[in-house]
């Protein structure tokens, strides 16, 4: 099978892209910049064909007919945290989803587009905005598509990602004071090797809709707390942030390009970030792969000896 990653030179594109190579798929690159491609993509890859797709342009279904000329599915991985000039979030994460998914109903391609976790009527953030109004185009088409919906991701060659480890790694770590939703990390190349199986899903109805997550439920601080202990045994020291004052740094940030930290992020920290139903598993087949320290097991604080009777002692632990 012939399949196109868009954004396949970015954190999620590369994984999905080295996933489909593995099952034995011909993958088509989607890029901004197709000369620069082969710097940013490891060796497996670099003998790849790269098609030039700016998607702020892509925003009718007859521009997207000659990219998808051999293309039995594309999988679209393109997001901006950001605005810059043309790439506005509307048309980034709305619009030209939207005609893709047209273009991908006349043809026959199968869609499986990268969305996110969270996504609500009620959200501020425009970022967040705008990928609600993507999955509503892309589902209002009668096209074999999938919507993937993963919670925060973990892994190499990620700004955000490499970010937060660094972070993890202060003495001190600093959350909203209301930054109390649950989120489920997971490993990127564990999305990745998803991706790829949803590819192949063509016909599934029962993939319309695909939230991923991983097998441990955190808050932000814990998160962060659990990437620590990875490297150091000592318990950072978490100091609470004003809400208004966490705001009012999340629009510095979004002004000023500065960092992951974003409006948008702050509102999804603010509610829980998980799966409704979780299908990595099922997808995989396996348990996901474990993001930071995993919680310790708990143990009982008595010990049980059996006696012959049938019954069941609680035995006091030794003190020694």
């Amino acid at each position: 099978m012939r399949v196109m990653v868009l954004g396949g030179t970015g954190f999620v594109g590369r994984h999905a892209a080295a996933a489909l190579k593995a099952r034995g798929h011909d993958v088509v690159i989607g890029t901004r910049h197709p000369r620069l491609a082969a710097a940013r993509l490891p060796a497996g890859l670099r003998d790849c064909e790269s098609r030039e797709t700016h998607l702020e342009s892509l925003t009718t279904r007859y521009v997207w007919k000659p990219l998808l000329v051999d293309v039995h599915a594309v999988v679209n991985c393109v997001g901006i945290l950001r605005e810059r000039g043309g790439e506005t979030y509307d048309r980034v994460h709305h619009m030209a989803p939207a005609a893709l998914a047209l273009a991908c109903e006349r043809l026959g391609v199968r869609l499986v587009h990268v969305t996110a976790l969270g996504l609500r009527r009620e959200a501020k953030s425009g970022f967040l905005a705008s990928k609600l109004r993507g999955e509503r185009a892309i589902a209002a088409t009668s096209a074999d598509y999938s919507l993937v919906r993963p919670s925060l991701l973990d892994g190499e060659g990620g700004y955000g990602a490499a970010w937060l480890r660094r972070v993890a790694r202060w003495p001190v770590h600093f959350y909203p004071w209301d930054a109390r939703g649950l989120i489920a990390p997971l490993d990127v190349r564990d999305l990745g090797e998803a991706l790829a199986i949803l590819a192949e899903g063509r016909g599934r109805s029962d993939w319309r809709e695909v939230e991923l997550g991983g097998s441990v439920e955190r808050t932000m601080v814990e998160y962060l707390g659990a990437l620590r202990a990875l490297h150091d045994g000592r318990r950072a020291l978490r100091i609470p942030v004003p809400a208004a004052l966490a705001r009012i740094a999340s629009h510095a940030c979004d002004l000023l390009h500065a960092t992951p930290f974003s409006f948008g992020h702050l509102e999804l920290m603010r509610r829980d970030n998980c799966p409704r139903e979780n299908l990595l598993p099922a997808l995989l087949g396996r348990a996901p792969t474990p993001v930071g320290c995993e919680p310790p097991q708990l143990r009982p604080a008595y010990a049980f000896a059996a006696i012959p009777m049938g019954h069941e002692t609680p035995v006091p632990p030794s003190p020694q």
